[in-house]
């Protein structure tokens, strides 16, 4: 299967990486010339547990350069989905499917605009990977990746996909309801995301003072209640569930979090604002999903 990535980040690096090692033909899309460059001249570097790899695969800073695919995965920041979904428009073709995995809501619909909704794949992973420099990651875990169909209620497309991720080593299920499984992962990331990046803390700090356990689990309830509203189901336990996830990570630094250390635009507006513009929808309160979204927008204003 011919595989383009859009957004070759530490997780776009990641999966194509991944991919083409089990023998696709992949390239990787990314506006980052250093890390295009090394790989075209060195390979991807993928570090884990203390070994290297070398994975050998394409890599263009010029979209145009990439014919007709199979199947296109959008790894860009959510920021950037709409450009994502005209390059995914043209690379996929009429055929093609585009998946996306990016954090945040309102990804797929999005690119759904673009491309044929019937063609569209939405999902969530666990797998983690960080940016050691171009042309250099590191594979920091792995875990469920979950994939369906966004408005197709056939699963056969989603299927092979996720056929094609397992035999690569990319364990993956598919899911008749991938709203609940993105709502899931958005509730996560409500729960630490802001939080981690509005005080410098990682994962696993959530968890020092009840006064941080107490923001995070407000905030992931308030969240669960806009879900409840629209008949998302999600589970009882899920502010509860998101303290987990922060134990389980507790080492690392969240995606947020990383993008104001590195001082870039955040995905603020695809996670905690996107249950405050749902909730507005619904005509239900979310203050504290809303003052989250303000703080983190107005740090991100004056770096």
């Amino acid at each position: 299967m011919k595989v383009a990535v859009i957004g070759a980040g530490a997780m776009g690096s990641l999966f194509g990486g991944l991919l083409a090692e089990a023998g696709a033909e992949v390239w990787l899309i990314d506006i980052w010339e250093a890390h295009v460059d090394a790989v075209n001249r060195d390979g991807l570097i993928i570090e884990r547990e203390g070994q290297t790899r070398i994975v050998r695969l394409q890599a263009t800073t010029d979209p145009e350069t990439v014919k007709k695919s199979e199947l296109v995965i959008v790894f860009v920041k959510s920021t950037h989905t709409g450009d994502a979904a005209l390059v995914a428009k043209r690379i996929a073709g009429r055929k093609g499917l585009v998946l996306t995995l990016q954090n945040g809501m309102g990804n797929a619909d999005r690119i759904a605009r673009e491309v044929d909704p019937l063609n569209v794949i939405a999902g969530t992973t666990s797998y983690g990977a960080t940016m050691l420099g171009p042309g250099k990651i590191r594979h920091a875990g792995v875990g469920p990746t979950t994939i369906g169909m966004w408005h197709d209620k056939e699963a056969g497309k989603a299927e092979k996909v996720a056929a094609f991720f397992s035999k690569a080593g990319i364990e993956t299920d598919v899911a008749d309801d991938v709203r609940r499984i993105v709502w899931g992962k958005l509730l996560i990331n409500v729960g630490i995301n802001a939080i981690t990046a509005l005080t410098g803390i990682k994962n696993g700090q959530l968890l020092d003072l009840e006064a941080t356990r107490e923001l995070s689990r407000a905030a992931v309830e308030e969240a669960a209640a806009v879900a409840a509203a629209q008949n998302i189901d999600v589970r009882e336990d899920v502010a509860a569930h998101v303290l987990e996830v922060a134990r389980a990570t507790g080492g690392n630094r969240s995606s947020m979090g990383q993008d104001v250390d590195n001082r870039r635009l955040t995905e603020i507006a695809a996670i905690n604002g996107v249950v405050v513009k749902e909730a507005e929808r619904l005509g239900m309160p979310a203050p504290i999903n809303r003052t989250l979204t303000a703080l983190v927008q107005t740090l991100q204003a004056h770096y």
